[in-house]
């Protein structure tokens, strides 16, 4: 197992583990799946963040980049966390879907998070990147302000998917804004890669979100009922 684990993959120049480069795809292939709102989504995503937990704790597991993103590593067991719930939830909801006669029911309906919402999303924003940088220089974290603003982030995306709210995939793009040069800084070239292409991902879902939620909008309206936003996070 040891060949397999430590397996690199030389880029010019630069040592490549391919667990990196398998965790980051399966990552990658967890967000097509969400935005098309699937439930396979999750439990590909939960391979690809076990993967990635080990890459970004460089020092502790011996990478090629010898360095710790605490943040990155930490937010792969949130991620984990999260999508053991989400998970479960998603299946409910396609269950319940297909009892009331609707084999492709969604999971969530998306909706836009108001100003409750938005207060809610830059106070924690501003105060979680604060104290997060805290503990990651404590810690000695590379990069611990921008490595803090992705953990805090990556926890508020994903809080936002869970409440189906659409800026969620705007959180993401900021993630991506901070990561991809903190990434391709630190030598983890395939994660920084896959940051560019998932910001193509993550404005494409955002586009897609917007217009469901027009049309659902539209949909309530001429039956004259009120906009049902929330499956997931009831």
């Amino acid at each position: 197992m040891d060949w397999l684990f430590d397996a690199t993959w030389t880029i010019a120049g630069h040592d490549v583990l391919w667990r990196e480069i398998v965790g980051n795809g399966f990552g990658l292939g967890s967000a097509i799946g969400g935005l098309r709102r699937r439930v396979w989504a999750w439990p590909v995503g939960i391979v690809g963040n076990v993967l990635l937990f080990t890459v970004f704790l460089g020092g502790v597991f011996h990478t090629p980049q010898a360095r710790d993103l605490y943040g990155q590593a930490g937010r792969q067991v949130f991620f984990v966390i999260v999508s053991v719930y989400g998970w479960t939830r998603w299946r409910r909801a396609r269950a319940a879907g297909r009892e009331h006669g609707d084999p492709d029911a969604p999971a969530v309906v998306p909706r836009w998070a108001g100003r409750s919402g938005w207060v809610q999303l830059v106070s924690v924003g501003v105060v979680g990147t604060v104290v997060f940088a805290s503990v990651f220089q404590a810690l000695g974290s590379w990069g611990p302000w921008a490595d803090a603003w992705i953990f805090t982030g990556s926890l508020l995306a994903t809080y936002g998917m869970a409440r189906g709210w659409i800026e969620f995939w705007l959180i993401w793009i900021a993630v991506d804004a901070v990561g991809v040069p903190l990434l391709f800084s630190a030598g983890y070239y395939p994660s920084a890669v896959l940051y560019l292409v998932y910001a193509g991902v993550v404005i494409w879902g955002f586009v897609v979100w917007w217009r469901q939620e027009a049309r659902s909008r539209r949909t309530d309206e001429d039956r004259g009922e009120p906009q049902q936003p929330l499956l997931l996070a009831e």
